[in-house]
């Protein structure tokens, strides 16, 4: 294939890339999007295999088949619920990558010297750097949301100052690498720094705030491979790579944003952070049982209905039975909408998919500004598997969560909360909601909870 037709094929797939990030935007042209996506990274691969710059071809279809099987198999296995760590393991395979190539590019390449070797040996750098910390840190995200690893928030002494000498280590060696003065000891000396500065990094973000954690490491995933694109001279890479780390740095300061936080802090590994040791011991009183025919009865006569789903629906897969509930409470004239977290999940989006996967009609599903302000007029709020994006700890100090905006469902005249035991959520923090006097806890997998109250309607 000529170089002329490949350049050709690389801008039709760079337009298709940025048409896919366009369709991402909204739930109705979603699925348009990942078809652009898809169709623009096929083409990208075939211009590059046959690009006369690539030998060794029987050995890369041997890998891409393989690679193709283990991710069809992983496709068809992964459960919705397990989407943010798998996610987070592909990216690791792309830092991994990154490193791989950039000492490879160091080790064999042409004849340079002067600028252009400078500016090479930059770009092995930084590929290296950025792909050590996104292989590593995407492995502890990996442990954390797969709870293979504590969700809390690692905090060692002088932990910012751990961070800032990796960092100035590093930037030394970046000069003593270009000033040719460490060579290849400069590149294995800063990937090992690296790969534990990726360690530290996440580790020491606490579990409410992986969410972002996953959007920022999606973000270094991207800038790895634009930094692998330079090495291999590859320009759709450049501008694939490109899109991934500004788009996944951009929702990575929304959501900073919608949750309060502070973007510096989070990309820094919560630098600047304060430690909080939370008593879950403390006495909040004495919660309330209920049963699904006491809420099927409460729901046939409320008006206004608001739905408030979290993690908890996810795992029980309670998506279905709940559109079924609310497609019979719609029937009966009653006003029901759904009320979403930025965060609710572990993935940016996590309860909108699972939403639509069941047909719940997009106009219904309103975000947290959007519907915060109406619960002092909804007579029935149903939180289902929602805990850290429900509590009320979040406008106190001294907890992990303080600042971080909730969805205030207590205003509501009254509050059912579904959720398999008392326990705490995913930041570890205990949840004054449960015992208020308008709260009352429906104790139980959601799925068959949700399926007792259509029974009951």
């Amino acid at each position: 294939m000529s170089q002329g037709l490949i350049t050709a094929i690389y801008i039709i797939a760079a337009i298709l890339f940025i048409s896919s990030l366009n369709g991402l935007s909204s739930q109705e042209t979603a699925k348009r999007g990942n078809v652009f996506g898809i169709i623009g990274m096929f083409m990208a691969v075939v211009a590059t295999v046959a690009s006369s710059q690539v030998s060794g071809l029987g050995y890369i279809t041997i890998a891409m088949i393989v690679g193709a099987l283990i991710g069809v198999r992983l496709a068809l296995k992964v459960e919705m619920t397990s989407m943010p760590e798998l996610i987070a393991i592909l990216h690791s395979f792309v830092g991994l990558a990154a490193t791989f190539i950039g000492f490879n590019s160091y080790l064999d390449h042409g004849v340079l010297i002067g600028t252009a070797q400078s500016i090479h040996n930059v770009e092995v750098f930084l590929g290296i750097f950025i792909g050590a910390v996104t292989f590593t840190g995407s492995l502890v995200a990996f442990g954390k949301l797969s709870g293979r690893v504590k969700s809390t928030a690692l905090s060692l002494p002088g932990k910012n100052w751990i961070n800032l000498s990796a960092m100035a280590i590093s930037a030394f060696l970046l000069v003593s690498f270009v000033g040719g003065d460490l060579g290849l000891t400069a590149l294995i000396i800063m990937a090992v720094i690296a790969s534990l500065f990726g360690i530290h990094l996440v580790a020491s973000i606490g579990g409410a705030d992986m969410p972002v954690v996953v959007s920022m490491l999606n973000s270094y995933s991207g800038w790895a491979a634009a930094a692998t694109g330079f090495m291999l001279s590859n320009d759709l890479l450049i501008i694939t790579g490109a899109l991934v780390g500004s788009s996944g740095a951009i929702l990575s300061y929304i959501m900073c944003k919608a949750m309060n936080r502070s973007f510096v802090s989070v990309i820094l590994g919560g630098f600047g952070n304060e430690t909080f040791v939370q008593n879950t011991d403390v006495d909040q009183g004495t919660h309330i049982e209920t049963s699904a025919s006491e809420v099927a009865e409460t729901l046939s006569m409320a008006k206004n209905i608001v739905i408030v789903p979290g993690y908890g629906m996810a795992v029980a897969q309670a998506q279905y039975p709940v559109a079924e509930l609310t497609k019979i409470l719609r029937s009966k004239g009653k006003n029901v909408r759904f009320g979403i977290h930025p965060v609710a999940g572990r993935l940016p989006g996590h309860m909108n998919v699972l939403l639509a996967e069941a047909k719940v009609p997009y106009d219904i599903v309103l975000e947290m500004d959007e519907i915060n302000d109406d619960f002092e007029k909804t007579d029935v709020v149903l939180v289902i598997g929602a805990n850290d994006t429900v509590n009320p700890a979040a406008n106190e100090p001294g907890t992990p969560i303080s600042g971080m905006p909730v969805l205030s469902v207590w205003n509501a005249s009254k509050v059912f909360i579904f959720k398999r035991s008392m326990g705490v959520g995913y930041a570890g923090v205990q949840n004054p909601l449960f015992f208020k006097e308008n709260s009352e806890m429906l104790l139980g997998d959601a799925k068959v909870s949700v399926t007792a109250i259509l029974k009951n309607l």
